[in-house]
């Protein structure tokens, strides 16, 4: 009887039991609010897009004003009628300018623009791709938690399994039906299985900060998975339409692709760097020029007042020689584009190979799900069938002890294999860039 309560309390100790704690989708709530990284990736996002605005506003008016004000000195000497003698003095002069100049032809100008568009969108695709990865670091850090608790729970029932054992050896071997070989055996045993329960507490508590420094909230008690998982092959049940479909929309992808299309309309601009330019001007000022005379009988000084007067023209640039720098530049933008092309193209490649692996991944994960379930069974009728034998002399402590390790291991096997298996889900769906906040609502559904 005490055999069937053992096996029946390692049996439970592998069922999710029912909870009224924070879900997968109470997490991602938090994340979305708290998360620097994503916060980080959407602050990036705006400021290139302000790259827009900047390259567009050199093509747009440009209004200035200004104010001059100059004195020079006459020098020199002079009488006046009564003979006196007195300074020439100094004249100033003050000048008022507001001056419009519009940009008519600039092709550098019109290509940094496209580039900076360019630039915006690319940066929009990786914050998609933040935000898709924001589903999976929050699941993937929610299910860590959920396995670490599972492993300190298996811990536990394994130390207690094994300090039984060790009760056990100790009074046959006070009775005299064992050696104290078996004490020795049972107590290693012990020590190890005491050492392991310290070890998975530590790696809950760090699994649990993990979560906490995605949401910014201490992770406490969260919603199990149910034991009954829909094993689903995914749909479409083709690797080769993933890989067409990630091709399309990871967002990494596009993004490379608009970075490819931002170095192409750098190149040129810096070809540009060739061709003339041309420029309009509206200047509207007003010079007014003063005598002051620096006699001591001055009562005063003469000034003269001008009119505002316009000035429009047209200005032409054309480049002829900067010292070999433009053609510096255009070899440059053109070794930049090619640099680009090529992390597309690693991008393609890493893409592909995520995308088929996950599938892969999805697929074997169906298959190890029943192994592992059905390994743990395996494990409890070995463990209780190696401590039926030990009761009646036809078994070791030794093979008890191995029987016992086995299960816990085999339990902790299936706890992984289940969290992974729903995890590798939502990755096969982030390498196609289709993960969507409805898939963190079908996860949230399997929890209870």
């Amino acid at each position: 009887m005490r055999l069937k309560l053992l096996t029946l309390a390692l049996a439970l100790s592998a069922v999710a039991l029912p909870g009224h704690g924070e879900d997968l989708l109470d997490a991602y709530r938090e994340a979305r609010t708290n998360d620097p990284v994503l916060s980080q990736a959407d602050a990036t996002r705006l400021s290139v897009h302000e790259g827009v605005a900047q390259n567009r506003a050199l093509l747009l008016p440009q209004i200035s004003a200004g104010l001059t004000l100059n004195q020079s000195s006459n020098g020199g000497k002079g009488r006046d009628e009564n003979g006196d003698t007195y300074d020439f003095g100094h004249s100033r002069t003050r000048t008022i300018s507001g001056e419009v100049d519009q940009t008519i032809f600039d092709l550098s100008k019109i290509a940094n623009l496209r580039a900076a568009h360019s630039q915006s969108d690319a940066q929009s695709e990786l914050y998609q791709a933040a935000l898709q990865n924001l589903f999976v670091r929050v699941t993937q850090a929610y299910f860590n938690v959920l396995t670490s608790e599972d492993a300190l729970e298996f811990a536990k029932a394994s130390e207690a399994s094994f300090k039984r054992q060790l009760d056990q050896a100790q009074q046959r071997f006070d009775v005299g039906l064992s050696a104290i070989t078996d004490v020795y055996d049972a107590k290693a045993q012990h020590d190890l299985a005491t050492a392991q329960v310290i070890s998975a507490e530590n790696t809950l508590n760090d699994m649990r900060e993990a979560l906490t420094q995605i949401t910014g909230k201490p992770a406490t008690d969260l919603k199990k998975l149910r034991d009954d998982l829909p094993m689903d092959a995914p749909a479409p049940n083709d690797p080769n339409a993933w890989v067409a479909q990630a091709l399309k929309t990871n967002p990494n992808i596009l993004s490379q692709q608009y970075s490819v299309e931002a170095a192409n309309h750098s190149v040129n601009s810096a070809r540009a760097g060739h061709l003339p330019t041309v420029n309009a001007q509206l200047i509207r000022s007003k010079n007014s020029t003063w005598l002051e005379n620096g006699r001591l009988s001055s009562q005063g000084a003469g000034a003269g007042n001008g009119r505002f007067g316009n000035t429009i023209g047209l200005t032409l640039r054309v480049p002829i020689f900067e010292g070999g720098a433009t053609q510096s530049r255009v070899r440059q933008s053109i070794y930049d584009r090619d640099a680009a092309q090529d992390g597309l193209e690693i991008q393609r490649r890493q893409v592909t190979r995520d995308t088929l692996n996950y599938y892969r991944s999805v697929i074997a994960g169906i298959s190890q799900v029943e192994a592992s379930k059905a390994a743990v069974t395996s494990a409890e009728s070995a463990l209780a069938a190696s401590q039926a034998g030990f009761e009646v002399g036809t078994r070791t402590i030794v093979e008890v002890l191995i029987a016992q390790q086995n299960l816990t291991q085999a339990q902790s096997n299936y706890s992984q294999t289940r969290h992974q298996f729903v995890l590798n889900k939502l990755l096969l769906k982030q390498a196609a860039g289709t993960a969507d906040l409805k898939d963190v609502e079908a996860i949230n559904a399997l929890l209870q």
